[in-house]
């Protein structure tokens, strides 16, 4: 037996300590996606535009928000599967349920509804806790 042969497996072991070793999946962060398709009694562009330009003046920039988007159908997506009775989208990640709360409370979101809600034949909302890679 050689007697350098622990000597060398300490050394591989320390040299295996520096070097990094495969990157760790990161956890999924769960975040709380409050969608919301609307359905307009003008559904002209004009009031679909109306209508996104009132969600940015309004529902941005609230405490706890992660994503924020808002936009128009795209109708020229014409596959059965797509659903077509909307007009507008509007899609608010909150961190947790907590800023979601306060956000249906605030001041900007109750004048929003004031605002635009007499446009509104229907209002669908999807609440749903999704995963996101960090």
């Amino acid at each position: 037996m050689n007697d350098r042969f622990p000597l060398a497996a300490l050394a591989l072991a320390a040299l295996a300590a520096l070097v990094p070793g495969p990157a760790r999946a990161k956890e999924p962060a769960r975040t709380l996606a409050h969608d919301v398709y609307f359905t307009l009694r003008d559904a002209s562009p004009e009031a679909r535009q109306k209508l996104v330009d009132a969600c940015r003046k309004h529902l941005t920039g609230h405490e706890g928000t992660v994503f924020f988007a808002a936009g128009v159908r795209a109708a020229e997506m014409t596959r059965d599967v797509n659903d077509k009775a909307y007009d507008v989208s509007l899609h608010v990640y909150f961190r947790d349920q907590a800023a979601h709360d306060v956000y249906q409370e605030h001041p900007r979101h109750q004048q929003f509804i004031a605002e635009m809600s007499g446009n509104w034949t229907a209002v669908r909302v999807f609440d749903s806790w999704v995963e996101t890679s960090r």
